[in-house]
């Protein structure tokens, strides 16, 4: 590891005023599914994030390594405070000192907005502990075998702070936002949780309140 490189602290992980990195991409794909993950403290697996999962606990484990004389950082803590931003990185590759970091996804190779919010955090992150630009970085498809390179353009990072706002507005209301109750939800692991179908259509919605409360006629 560089020795300039300056890591979070212990109690950087319990600062209540830290945004988890991997809060953007739930805000990103869906702020209600943020909200039950990171205000309500709901979770729940399907096959999506059991793949996920696995995905990540191949490179979870923190060490480092040299390939092809690149420098290797597995599971690298990473922390922003320009942006209030804590987290890990799966690896980080440095090239010639400058910091690369890759992402492990279980899905296919194909362009996403969401994951490429979240590696764009690594790299501000990463900018913000080196003192050293970071333009692109790398979305790893463990289905494909295959990475996709990601630059991390005005436009992105213009996006990143959005995010970021949006988030913290979004914990600091502590409430949930409406359901999307669109294409989204059919991948959802919390869909179960957030009921999208009924809570997204207000007839639907109050016809089930009011079942919650209905008896059983007797024969």
């Amino acid at each position: 590891m560089s020795e300039e490189l300056l890591p979070p602290r212990a109690e950087d992980w319990g600062d209540p005023d830290l945004i988890p990195i991997s809060a953007l991409e739930h805000y990103s794909y869906c702020p209600r599914q943020a909200a039950l993950i990171h205000v309500e403290a709901v979770w729940e697996e399907n096959l999506y994030t059991l793949r996920g999962r696995f995905v990540h606990e191949l490179v979870d484990v923190p060490g480092e390594e040299w390939r092809e004389g690149v420098q290797l950082e597995r599971s690298l803590p990473l922390l922003s405070r320009r942006l209030g931003l804590v987290g890990k990185a799966d690896i980080v590759e440095f090239h010639d000192d400058t910091p690369y970091p890759v992402d492990y996804k279980h899905g296919p190779r194909r362009r996403h907005e969401h994951d490429d919010l979240q590696l764009c955090a690594q790299a501000v992150c990463l900018e913000e502990m080196t003192g050293r630009p970071v333009p692109r970085g790398a979305i790893f498809h463990a289905s494909s075998r295959r990475r996709r390179e990601v630059r991390f353009d005005a436009a992105l990072r213009q996006r990143l702070l959005e995010a970021v706002t949006g988030l913290r507005r979004l914990l600091q209301q502590n409430a949930l936002p409406p359901p999307v109750n669109d294409a989204r939800c059919r991948r959802c692991s919390l869909k179960a949780s957030c009921l999208p179908q009924v809570t997204g259509e207000p007839r639907r919605l109050r016809r089930f309140l009011a079942s919650l409360w209905q008896t059983e006629k007797e024969p």
